[in-house]
């Protein structure tokens, strides 16, 4: 029972964190439409960072946990692992290409 409530505070806290970071980046999206400002790509960031951290340990733990079951036809998410490291490295190809535009003034 006790790690049920453990679970649950943690899901808790982790969909609080997504939703302010999601209405973070939605803010910080209207502010440089309408302002004109530059884009804070901070909340983002974290955002896109605790999804990918949240995905790959998730993958990971089912690849962990089904390694040695007999029964099992699948013996991990593989395939999704590997799509899911070459979107990481696409996104941030991408920061560092926004980062690099962004220092470039013309």
């Amino acid at each position: 029972m006790e790690q049920y409530i453990i679970f649950k505070s943690q899901r808790n806290a982790y969909l609080f964190l997504i939703a302010v970071f999601f209405i973070w980046s939605l803010y910080e999206s209207y502010k440089v439409y309408v302002y004109h400002s530059r884009l804070n790509l901070f909340p983002c960031l974290l955002l896109v960072t605790a999804c990918l951290i949240q995905t790959f340990s998730q993958l990971i733990l089912t690849r962990n946990a089904v390694k040695d079951d007999d029964e099992s036809f699948m013996n991990g998410p593989l395939v999704k692992i590997i799509v899911l490291s070459c979107a990481v490295f696409s996104i941030l190809a991408a920061i560092v290409a926004a980062f690099l535009f962004m220092g470039v003034r013309a």
